[in-house]
């Protein structure tokens, strides 16, 4: 299914609060928090020009997040750079004075940061995040699973210090368990959506997120005429889409929000022309992104940097999944959890339909941008999705 976006706030600017958090200020900061970090490196942005001839356009470029500060995902970018961002906030409150990421270890920081404690709900790969925020600070973290979340994703959140809590139902039922607990108890809540009177923290794990756009353009001769971004919240899409129009103003790409037909709460809510929260129904093998209701910032955002937004089916994922793995001609291969290549796979569908290919503007000259936004964050469905591990995979780059 694939939707225009024809909401009156199309193509209109930005809300100040919005224009603050996702522009070019805030990607500046974030880029400046992230080289403080021992860890930091730039992921790779590949070019495939196999997969791009197929397809019939002019070039495909991946920018890979699955290999983002060890993490595995581009949630790496979000989660700990709020954390960080915060403790800073709390240090200057009780220093009397502006402290700024190179003081990010000084002992009377990390004392302050000590009697603070973190808390956010995950699918897996934000909490990750927090908890590596709140571990790099000297912060308690308390990370909020729910039921579908694979014992793998939860030992993985734990490796770095987190008390892991369960609790029953499904993603947006771990998000209002947080929202509780943590106002009860006076934590701080790192959260990757927003609601209503909630919308500074989300921006600024969004404003983390745009680094990937910073990165991808300084390599890109051509900016992209399209790039195809997977949702759940809408977060991530939202913070690329916003981001990258601020950067390129009229030349901005087309910018095409991608989810599962089965969790497609952002595309419920184009046609509704408000944010709306929808049934659940069946799982879906796109993990990462099976939420009911969008964050309310994020559809803010889309709603005038957003020009498409569609669905795909369950194959979709994992046929892209497999093409990464094992790609066309000389295209590299690449690692590509069940979430990560969701932008690839709107590409690949709208690709193969003359009607889409049309109202998209889709064409032999078109550049396209993807994201791939986790690599294999649970080792044993990957191997059981694609046929082979994730090791053999990255012998074939070797």
């Amino acid at each position: 299914m694939l939707l225009l976006n024809q909401r009156p706030e199309h193509n209109q600017p930005l809300v100040a609060a919005d224009a603050e958090s996702l522009g070019t200020a805030g990607g500046e900061r974030a880029e400046r928090y992230l080289e403080a970090r021992d860890d930091h490196a730039e992921t790779p942005l590949h070019a495939l020009p196999a997969l791009a001839d197929h397809l019939g356009v002019a070039a495909l470029y991946i920018k890979d997040e699955g290999q983002r500060l060890g993490l595995g995902s581009f949630k790496a970018l979000g989660g700990a750079y709020a954390v960080m961002r915060l403790v800073l906030e709390e240090a200057s409150k009780r220093f009397g004075r502006d402290v700024d990421i190179g003081e990010i270890n000084d002992p009377k920081l990390r004392a302050i940061a000590a009697q603070m404690t973190f808390c956010c709900a995950t699918d897996g790969n934000h909490g990750r995040s927090v908890a590596q925020g709140a571990g790099l600070v000297g912060a308690r973290s308390v990370i909020y699973v729910h039921a579908g979340v694979s014992r793998e994703r939860v030992a993985a959140i734990a490796r770095f210090g987190a008390e892991i809590v369960e609790v029953e139902g499904g993603y947006d039922h771990a998000v209002r368990e947080v929202a509780r607990v943590g106002a009860e108890r006076g934590w701080k809540i790192v959260s990757n959506t927003s609601w209503l009177g909630y919308e500074r923290v989300p921006g600024l794990v969004m404003q983390g997120y745009t680094v990937i756009v910073r990165e991808t353009l300084r390599r890109l001769a051509e900016p992209p005429t399209h790039v195809f971004l997977q949702a759940g919240v809408g977060g991530f899409a939202a913070a690329i889409a916003g981001h990258v129009a601020v950067m390129l103003g009229s030349r901005r790409p087309k910018a095409v929000v991608v989810e599962p037909r089965r969790s497609a709460c952002v595309y419920a809510s184009a046609e509704a022309g408000r944010p709306v929260t929808i049934a659940q129904q069946q799982p879906t093998v796109m993990t990462m992104l099976e939420c009911a209701e969008p964050s309310l910032v994020a559809w803010r955002v889309l709603a005038r940097v957003g020009d498409a937004f569609m669905t795909v089916e369950e194959e979709d994922a994992v046929a892209v999944m497999k093409r990464l793995a094992q790609p066309l001609g000389n295209d590299p291969a690449i690692v590509s959890g069940e979430s990560g290549g969701v932008g690839l796979a709107g590409l690949v569908r709208a690709a193969g339909d003359g009607q889409m290919r049309a109202a998209l503007g889709l064409d032999a000259g078109s550049r396209v941008l993807v994201v791939n936004s986790e690599g294999a964050t649970d080792h044993g469905r990957f191997a059981e999705l694609v046929g082979m591990a994730p090791a053999e995979v990255f012998l074939q780059t070797a």
